[in-house]
């Protein structure tokens, strides 16, 4: 197997992330009742009808969470390349 590119490979797993978030966001504020209940669905019947209570939603904090997870998702996606043609290195 070739070695991968790790820069590449962060890139795309940021990219990756951040569709899915805003992909997320956009469900949320489209349809919360649907979403709490896929959210329940999702983790074994926990209730998270309380988080369907009204409250504003900000365009700010929506890009800080976008930011935040873009930069860790990169990181990860880098690590994980080095990671990995390191180890294939020693096989």
């Amino acid at each position: 197997m070739p070695a991968l590119n790790p820069w590449l490979h962060g890139a795309v797993l940021s990219l990756t992330v951040v569709i899915s978030y805003a992909l997320c966001a956009i469900f949320w504020f489209a349809f919360p009742g649907a979403f709490l209940n896929l959210l329940n669905g999702l983790f074994h019947g926990m209730d998270f009808q309380r988080l369907g209570a009204p409250g504003p939603f900000s365009i700010g904090a929506f890009l800080y969470v976008l930011l935040v997870l873009a930069v860790w998702a990169y990181v990860v996606g880098t690590i994980y390349a080095f990671l990995r043609n390191w180890l294939r290195s020693g096989t």
